[in-house]
């Protein structure tokens, strides 16, 4: 499942979220573990921004045994 970064607006408190797509695409109803607010936004990570949110558990690995380790 994948996890996102939020960073709160109102107390600037950083927390991840586990969230499939699908519960993403419903609209996930964020709360600040810090101060319970709702006011939160998505923060875009190196990885999540070059790779779509997919992140290879070893470098080198792919879906082809010629693209990497795990074939």
């Amino acid at each position: 499942m994948p996890v996102y970064d939020y960073g709160c607006k109102e107390c600037g408190e950083v927390f991840e979220v586990r969230a499939s797509i699908k519960e993403r695409e419903a609209g996930l109803v964020l709360e600040c573990p810090k101060c319970g607010s709702h006011d939160a936004r998505q923060r875009l990570t190196l990885p999540s921004v070059l790779l779509g949110g997919m992140v290879s558990p070893t470098p080198g690995c792919g879906p082809r045994p010629s693209s990497g380790c795990c074939g």
